[in-house]
């Protein structure tokens, strides 16, 4: 017989931003990440991460419901049952819980991490193996002051920490938005990748009226313009070709994905394994894009290290992750709790190279920043 699952721990841990992160859904002064730890009999533990957006501003699921949850129903439903056979826990959990794809994920992560330090490979070789050593990642602009944003992106240029930028817009008016791009974008010069995430803040009939105008500055790419659930608006704005389209809150796993690529609502995904629900959903979701031709994006939910490497480790094994990736959440944070940091150096995201996730947590670092109840 196998190993079976033991015990499942789940922690929220509060750690605070290096500065104020505005979206147009919330604005960010810390990150709240649910921690979860799966210990097998024998002996080996996995870890994962849920993390969401400003608390329940972003979607339906919290930090605190997501470790109700998986206390509550997770952790008694997996307990006593083969932390080796991956496929069927994800059937029996899907089979007895409903949505939960934030909490899905961090369970499911924990399964692989441990999975792999059983087997001695990375967890991206249970998805056939690395084509790429390192990911390059993006980093979003998003103090909402336009000199604070071309200082801020000067100094990861100077850093060789990022040479592409996303902007979140969609608080302000469309014009103030437009006045803010173009002074960034004047002030980077055209060398440098620039694209916007309205997450969702406009109507249509403001897309339709503002997406040229974002072409003209020289936005490459607009992220989730309208409300996540007007697929058919989506996809009159795809069909404008002005500017390529990103899906992102629309993408809530491969049946979403599957709708979108049969309706042409977008020309390239968002890949969250959070959002998709766990590493094979999202896996599931870039086969689907794939074979429609739809181009590929690695998104992040601000995540810590945990579920950014863990989604790393699924995007090194994509042939063309044509658009990067902006897997910086762990930047964003004001400390680690990791032992050893993740490596970002030439504008990229290097993978570790020892078993499962290859991270090893800082034991002190987690009491400290775990939320006591």
């Amino acid at each position: 017989m196998g190993p079976i699952i033991n015990d499942i721990n789940c922690l929220i841990v509060d750690i605070p931003t290096i500065r104020p992160h505005k979206l147009s859904v919330a604005t960010m002064g810390a990150q709240s990440m649910v921690l979860v730890r799966i210990q097998a009999s024998d002996g080996v533990e996995g870890i994962g991460e849920a993390t969401t957006i400003g608390g329940l501003n972003y979607g339906g699921e919290s930090p605190e419901s997501i470790k109700t949850n998986i206390d509550a129903y997770f952790r008694p439903l997996l307990l006593g049952k083969p932390a080796n056979r991956l496929a069927e826990l994800r059937q029996l959990v899907c089979k007895n819980i409903k949505d939960n794809h934030f909490a899905k994920s961090a369970i499911e992560t924990a399964l692989y991490d441990a999975q792999a330090k059983r087997l001695g490979v990375s967890v991206s070789d249970l998805f056939g193996g690395r084509v790429h050593d390192s990911i390059p990642v993006a980093w979003t602009l998003a103090s909402g002051d336009t000199q604070f944003d071309i200082a801020e992106a000067q100094k990861m240029l100077d850093l060789r920490r990022h040479n592409i930028f996303k902007l979140k817009i969609g608080l302000r008016s469309p014009k103030e938005d437009l006045k803010h791009i173009a002074s960034i974008k004047n002030a980077l010069g055209d060398d440098i990748g620039i694209r916007v995430d309205i997450n969702q803040g406009w109507t249509e009939t403001q897309a339709v009226r503002y997406l040229q105008a974002l072409a003209d500055v020289g936005i490459e790419l607009v992220e989730q313009p309208i409300h996540y659930k007007n697929l058919a608006g989506m996809a009159r704005l795809t069909a404008l070709g002005r500017v390529p389209i990103m899906a992102d809150e629309a993408l809530r796993g491969p049946q979403d994905g599957f709708r979108l690529a049969a309706d042409h609502c977008a020309n390239v995904f968002a890949i969250k394994i959070e959002q998709a629900g766990g590493l094979q959903a999202a896996r599931d979701l870039i086969s689907i894009a794939e074979a429609a031709d739809i181009s590929l994006y690695g998104g992040t939910m601000l995540e810590g290290s945990v579920s950014t490497i863990a989604a790393a480790h699924l995007f090194s094994t994509i042939g063309n992750l044509e658009w990067g990736s902006e897997m910086f959440g762990p930047l964003l944070l004001k400390d680690e709790i990791l032992k050893t940091h993740l490596d970002y150096s030439d504008f990229s995201l290097k993978l570790p190279t020892g078993p499962g996730l290859g991270i090893e947590l800082d034991e002190e670092k987690l009491a400290f920043y775990t939320r006591k109840f």
